[in-house]
């Protein structure tokens, strides 16, 4: 596992654990629960879009047969998406109590949570893609797959030494 992923993956918790106690105080101190908004991206951008960019991050390049396009970019992604959350939450905790400040934090950080996503969406796009001297061999492979000779038979299954085939 890439320090990228791995990243992602503990950040992710953190802003579970984050996201869980500021839920816990709102439930044991209801008037908290001006703070919501804060909870709810704390839960979402944090918990659940953290953990799905680190696996995307980790499964995608394996899936596709393609190198992560780009892997410094993914951790310039980490830093926009964690510090841009940071931002975002602690602007809806201070337009609460300051408006005009709360709201500068709030579209400071989502921009940067924006330009995240943003960055995600390239880098994921390209790796798919692959990088353009791979793409014409695979593209070439799958050719020659999908127009075998009619008739013909893929390879059999390993066997083991017993003659059945090996569990997978």
């Amino acid at each position: 596992m890439s320090p990228t992923v791995r990243a992602f993956l503990k950040s992710s918790l953190a802003w579970l654990a984050i996201g869980v106690t500021l839920g816990v105080a709102m439930a044991a101190h209801p008037v908290w629960t001006i703070y919501r908004l804060a909870h709810v991206h704390m839960m979402l951008l944090g918990f659940v879009a953290m953990m799905i960019f680190g696996v995307a991050y980790h499964l995608v390049p394996a899936f596709s047969g393609f190198p992560l396009h780009r892997p410094t970019a993914a951790r310039v992604h980490w830093w926009l998406a964690n510090f841009g959350l940071a931002t975002m939450a602690s602007g809806f905790v201070l337009r609460v109590h300051a408006p005009a400040a709360g709201t500068i934090l709030l579209a400071a950080g989502g921009s940067l949570s924006a330009a995240g996503a943003y960055l995600f969406v390239y880098l994921i796009w390209r790796t798919i893609d692959g990088p353009a001297h791979l793409r014409a061999g695979a593209h070439r492979a799958r050719t020659a797959m999908d127009n075998r000779r009619p008739g013909r038979q893929p390879l059999p299954l390993a066997t083991s030494s017993r003659g059945t085939p090996p569990a997978a």
